[in-house]
């Protein structure tokens, strides 16, 4: 876990050297990216907030996921990332937004393997969304996906078009 606190630091800082803001929407990971943010002193100055959004309810309610897609496709899926990601950005009033959802296991979920992940991120340029694999127990691949999503995060706050 000290490298995910690392990571995080990482992001915290580069955020608010950059006067961005960040918002999370979780799904696989329930909190624990939020959580790894809010580890991280100064991170009252980037994180805007967060959504737990285990169910396909609170996907489409909150978050605004369109739920022809979900039945379409499940949860586990990279339209559904990217779409839970401007989500969170929307609804917290986010620069950007950061999303996970997949399967942790230790059974399948809507015909998608253990250890499918999808990291959606967000922008005022849009959303988009990065398939992973991870291999672990439930907690490790859970570990993997906020690592993942806490370097996606890095990604984008070190690209070009940062501060805008």
């Amino acid at each position: 876990m000290t490298n995910l606190h690392h990571i995080a630091e990482q992001a915290v800082t580069g955020a608010i050297d950059r006067g961005l803001t960040v918002a999370t929407a979780e799904s696989l990971t329930a909190g624990m990216l939020a959580a790894m943010l809010a580890d991280t002193p100064g991170a009252s100055g980037m994180l805007q907030g967060g959504v737990v959004s285990y169910q396909n309810a609170v996907k489409a309610d909150v978050l605004g996921v369109p739920r022809e897609l979900l039945d379409a496709v499940g949860s586990v899926d990279g339209q559904v990332a990217a779409a839970m990601a401007d989500g969170a950005r929307r609804v917290c009033g986010a620069d950007i937004g950061v999303s996970t959802t997949g399967v942790a296991g230790p059974e399948p979920h809507d015909d998608k393997p253990v250890g499918t992940v999808f990291i959606g991120i967000a922008t005022a340029e849009g959303p988009t969304s990065y398939a992973y694999t991870f291999e672990g127990n439930r907690l490790e691949i859970r570990a993997q996906a906020c690592a993942a999503a806490l370097e996606r995060l890095l990604e984008v706050l070190s690209s070009e078009g940062y501060p805008a």
